[in-house]
Order: structure tokens, then C-alpha cells, then sequence
């Protein structure tokens, strides 16, 4: 499809700020997310939510007819909605969870792997009396086409538009005419791990933590009222984490893992910032990992052994296709792995994935409680295979009931 043949520019939505200042060069390349692979998840600040909040009063404004409405976030600037968007492009799945938990998971037409993380995020809906997801066939969207996304025609391209200039396949020309011809870009991915963006974004890139960037995805589908009813489920497991934290001397060492094989594993450290480890900054663990290991690295089994973590936390341990007995087995039939602290002591905890968004958050962090502190938050179960376990209900660390009703609708 070339660009006399799209369709003209709806007026549903309104791009009313520059992508990056200066304008970006055609092809550039930058910085990438070229180690997300199927063990995706995400993270973020323990104060993001309160700094979301704030953010959400002060940069969604209504224009003077009453109807349309703005919404800030770098790298885009501002951008004017004048009806709700019904259909939803997504490329990593941090902002096709934000549309779920706003109720929107239906609307969301395109993501990476899409039957990979249907699979995944349907091992947690189990536990949410009444809430349903099927993204399986959508556009798997990790590098999208400019034909594909005409053929989609979204209301929102819920994408980060540095990181899609960073695939190295898409120039400024192009971008500006999918948000001309289509409808905006409006995401944030290199907050993951605060990587720097392609040179040409540098200037208008800000960081942001995962709670703070949903607010403004809120913002954008006119759903403030879940966002806050989530965000105050948010706040009240991070206080009763923060209340109920042991000394620091007391806390096991740990290091959080992407084995996509045990030939091939990636090591992210556990206080990066960025919400990629919204799930572990506040619990504060104690990094097994010296400064000599750079987070997103790959790493062997010697280099665990002289870590020698007390934890292993395992990225897409929970994903069906995963087999947390195989991965233990392998750890424990290797004659350096066997000698790793949380091999001999059988704390080798399966973990979601990275890109998690909100929902995924809440269910992360109360697993990786119990998984770091099972004293002080209760046993986590020696999870092999199978949905998020049943835990008993006066040991969850938040309402699941409640959380369900704000995805439906029943505030």
C-alpha cells in the first residue's frame, strides 16, 4: 500500500506535538529492546504510583468544547483524543496489560507473540473470579509492517515510536505518516531498563515507572477511575511489603534469570532502574550479582556459582510451554550448577515475564514475597507447572475479587 492510497486522516484523534524535537533521520538504529524474546516481563518504582496520580490531574486537559482531551508523555509529546479509542495496536505487552486492566483487552488487535503471552497472562486470570482474555491470532507486531498497520486502521498505535525507529525499518517519514494517515503513537518502552533511545530521541525521552506510564494509557481511554482503584490495590501491597520487610542482613542474595535454554541465560540485575524490576526494587533483595555483571547479559554456570545466589528467580518459568522441572533438573544434574546455593536448597521459583504490566505486577510482586520471604509473607508452593497456584486467603497479599470487579467494570 503506498501512501496516496491509505485512508485520509480521521478526526477520532489529534497528534497535537512533535515526536522529538529536531526530527529524527531515516534508518536510524539506536538502541533496541533486541532481548526481549519469549521469557518477556516488566517493573517499577515504589513511588510511581503517588507521581502517576499527580501526573494524571495535571496533563490530561480538556480542550473548550468538552470533548476532546490531551494527554502528555515522552516521547511524543502532546496528543489530542476527541472520542475514546475502540481499537488498540500494541507491540510489547506492558501497554496491551494497561489496556486489560482498564477493561480493554478485547480492543488490543496486535502484540509481540500474542499467542505466547495469551498463554502466559491466562495462567493468572484463573484467580480473577469472572475475568477473561483471548489474544490468540492478533498481529504479532514486535516489527510491524506500515501495510499491516493501514489493514489494522487502530484508533492507537499503544507503541513507543523511539523504539519502533530503532528496529532500523522504519524511517521519520514513515512513522509521521502512520500518525497522519492512522492515528497516533502513543508508548514508552526504554523505561524497561532507562536504555538510552536512538540519538535522534535523546532530547524528548523521558523515564517513567510502570504505574505512571498506565495512568497516562488511563488517561488516554477515559478510564482515570480504574486506573485509581488500581493504583490504591497497588499502594496498599507495597505498604504491607515496605511494614513487613526483614533487616537487610537478614535477606537472602538473589539474582533474576531468563533461561530461554541453560545454554543461553540472561541475567538482570534485581535494582536496575526502571519497571523492569517493579516486581523486585521493593523488596528489596540483596543482589548476588557484582557490579561485573551487566544487567541484560548473558552469563554461565560459573558465573552463578561465584554469585552464588541464595534465590534463583526465573523468568517465564510459568508460561505452559516451560518446564520448571526440566530447568531444576538441569541445575542440579550439571556439577557446577548443583553446587549454586539455591539449587542445593531447592529455592528455584518460576516468575512471569518481563513487559508485565499492571496485573501481572500485583501477582509478581505477592509471589516474589513469599518466594524471597515465606516467613514473613508465607509459603510460596514449589510451582512445577499449571495457573497461578490457589493461595489460601488469608495469606494473599491482595483482593484478587477486587481487582477482578475494576477490570469489569464494578467500582
Amino acid at each position: 500500500m503506498t501512501d496516496s492510497d491509505g485512508p485520509t486522516r480521521r478526526k477520532f484523534l489529534t497528534y497535537g506535538g512533535s515526536v522529538a524535537a529536531g526530527g529524527l533521520l531515516a534508518g536510524c538504529t539506536g538502541s533496541s529492546e533486541s532481548d526481549a524474546t519469549a521469557t518477556d516481563a516488566a517493573a517499577t518504582d515504589t513511588t510511581a504510583t503517588a507521581d502517576a496520580t499527580a501526573t494524571s490531574e495535571s496533563t490530561a486537559e480538556s480542550t473548550a468544547d468538552g470533548s476532546s482531551y490531551t494527554v502528555s508523555m515522552a516521547p511524543m509529546g502532546d496528543v489530542t483524543f476527541e472520542g475514546v479509542p475502540e481499537s488498540i495496536f500494541t507491540r510489547l505487552t506492558h501497554h496491551a496489560g494497561m489496556a486489560f486492566a482498564l477493561g480493554h483487552g478485547d480492543a488490543v488487535n496486535a502484540m509481540h507473540a500474542p499467542d505466547y503471552y495469551d498463554a502466559l497472562w491466562n495462567q493468572f486470570t484463573p484467580r480473577l473470579p469472572g475475568v477473561e482474555l483471548d489474544w490468540t491470532g492478533l498481529y504479532s507486531s514486535w516489527e510491524p509492517s506500515k501495510e499491516r498497520l493501514y489493514e489494522l486502521d487502530s484508533d492507537v498505535h499503544l507503541a513507543d515510536p523511539a523504539s519502533v525507529s530503532a528496529l532500523g525499518s522504519w524511517s521519520q517519514a514513515d512513522l509521521d505518516e502512520i500518525e497522519e494517515n492512522i492515528s497516533p503513537w502513543f508508548g514508552n518502552s526504554f523505561s524497561a531498563r532507562h536504555q538510552a533511545p536512538p540519538t535522534e530521541w535523546v532530547d524528548a525521552y523521558e523515564y517513567y515507572g510502570l504505574w505512571e506510564i498506565f495512568a497516562k494509557v488511563a488517561q488516554v481511554l477515559q478510564a482515570e477511575a480504574k486506573y485509581e482503584a488500581l493504583a490504591a490495590v497497588h499502594e496498599e501491597l507495597l505498604a504491607a511489603i515496605a511494614a513487613d520487610l526483614p533487616a537487610e542482613e537478614d535477606r537472602p542474595t538473589a539474582v533474576l534469570l531468563g533461561p530461554s535454554d541453560l545454554e543461553s541465560i540472561y541475567a538482570y540485575n534485581l535494582s536496575t532502574p526502571g519497571f523492569l524490576t517493579a516486581h523486585t526494587r521493593p523488596l528489596k533483595p540483596v543482589s548476588a550479582f557484582g557490579d561485573d555483571v551487566e544487567s541484560g547479559s548473558t552469563v554461565d554456570f560459573e558465573t552463578l556459582l561465584e554469585a552464588d545466589p541464595d534465590v534463583i528467580l526465573t523468568l517465564g518459568g510459568m508460561h505452559p510451554d516451560t518446564s520448571m522441572s526440566d530447568i531444576r533438573a538441569g541445575l542440579r544434574d550439571d556439577p557446577v550448577g548443583a553446587e549454586i546455593s539455591a539449587v542445593k536448597n531447592e529455592r528455584v521459583y518460576a516468575q512471569a515475564g518481563r513487559y508485565q504490566g499492571p496485573i501481572l505486577n500485583l501477582f509478581q510482586l505477592e509471589m516474589t514475597a513469599k518466594q524471597l520471604y515465606p516467613d514473613r509473607f508465607g509459603a510460596w508452593p514449589q510451582y512445577s507447572e499449571g495457573p497461578y497456584p490457589e493461595i489460601p486467603e488469608d495469606e494473599r497479599l491482595f483482593d484478587r475479587q477486587r481487582v477482578a470487579d475494576v477490570i469489569n467494570g464494578d467500582l
